[in-house]
């Protein structure tokens, strides 16, 4: 799950044994409109103090056939009791964030390395279920059987009251998508973003998915994307300034005139779901085009404001006096 973006920007470098969740998110330019209320913002969970200053008045544009409507989310899934669970579920308390990075060491990133894998496993089989007329709640429950299986637990289940396994992001869903009942159609692109916690630690990555007949626009969109996070992390080394992620990021994103999402960061990983370090996307300063999300009323759903599509691809990267070691690869 991608982390919102705080409201201050960090100046900091990246560390031997620093394991972080990066995650490029683009739009593509596409002309819209979409009706918008300002609102106060809001404190979600102890991540950001500011999140979004726009919601939707309601969950559908006008006079767009095809864009995303919510579905009917079924009930939340059980976790067998011997599954080993993170300090947030089922807590009354708002889950911790670590002040400072999570340094690693060897049995850590032993660890790291296993709910890794299984979370690139995860993803792997999600992707084979992507086609025409599933729908992500079919997804989430078969996401949901795999990790349990693993003896692992869905990392965002419960997580401040998200009620599903995986996120599910359709179309011009920015990313936090709630599975539900409806069907993917012929052309649309799925974001599938899958976090386990194995051995007290989690593992996170995603890709975006084709279905079926899918334009060229929204390939080039997807493919662009997946070279953001590639060329991002080719440069990540220890030293390296976390800002040069983002510069890396935008700039190729810049030469296909593709927008890059402001709202949502990178961000450490390990015992704790989301940590520092803060990993931006952009270049701090820079003012682009209308890349505002809304937010739909289950106080999930982002969706890009003028109903462009929106894709994204994650690793969790482990940081070594090497450079880069990806953990979520299979």
């Amino acid at each position: 799950m991608a982390r919102p973006s705080p409201p201050r920007l960090l100046s900091s470098f990246l560390g031997d044994h620093l394991a972080f969740s990066a995650r490029p998110l683009l739009r593509s330019a596409a002309p819209g409109n979409r009706r918008v209320a300002y609102q106060a913002t809001r404190t979600l969970c102890n991540l950001v103090d500011i999140l979004f200053n726009r919601r939707s008045r309601d969950d559908t544009p006008e006079n767009n056939p095809r864009c995303l409507c919510p579905g009917k989310v079924s009930p939340r899934l059980n976790v067998p009791d011997h599954i080993q669970k993170p300090p947030y579920v089922n807590s009354r308390q708002r889950p911790g964030v670590s002040n400072g990075p999570e340094i690693h060491d060897e049995k850590g990133i032993e660890c790291m390395r296993a709910s890794g894998k299984l979370a690139a496993q995860v993803l792997k089989f999600a992707g084979t279920l992507v086609k025409p007329g599933i729908t992500t709640d079919e997804i989430d429950k078969a996401v949901h059987q795999m990790i349990i299986d693993n003896g692992a637990y869905p990392s965002p289940l419960g997580y401040c009251g998200y009620p599903k396994s995986v996120c599910t992001s359709v179309n011009e869903c920015i990313c936090h998508g709630i599975p539900d009942s409806r069907p993917l159609e012929d052309g649309d692109i799925i974001n599938i973003d899958v976090t386990v916690y194995l051995n007290g630690y989690h593992g996170d990555t995603s890709a975006t998915f084709l279905c079926g007949d899918v334009d060229d626009e929204a390939k080039k969109l997807v493919q662009v994307t997946k070279e953001c996070l590639d060329k991002a992390i080719s440069i990540c080394a220890p030293g390296v300034e976390i800002k040069r992620i983002g510069r890396t990021i935008q700039d190729h994103a810049d030469k296909f005139k593709f927008g890059v999402v402001r709202h949502f960061v990178g961000h450490g990983v390990g015992k704790v779901f989301h940590a520092e370090p803060v990993v931006l996307h952009f270049k701090p300063m820079l003012t682009l085009g209308s890349i505002n999300p809304v937010m739909w009323s289950d106080d999930w759903t982002a969706v890009t404001e003028d109903g462009s599509l929106s894709a994204q691809f994650e690793h969790t990267i482990l940081i070594t006096k090497d450079g880069p070691e990806i953990l979520t690869l299979c």
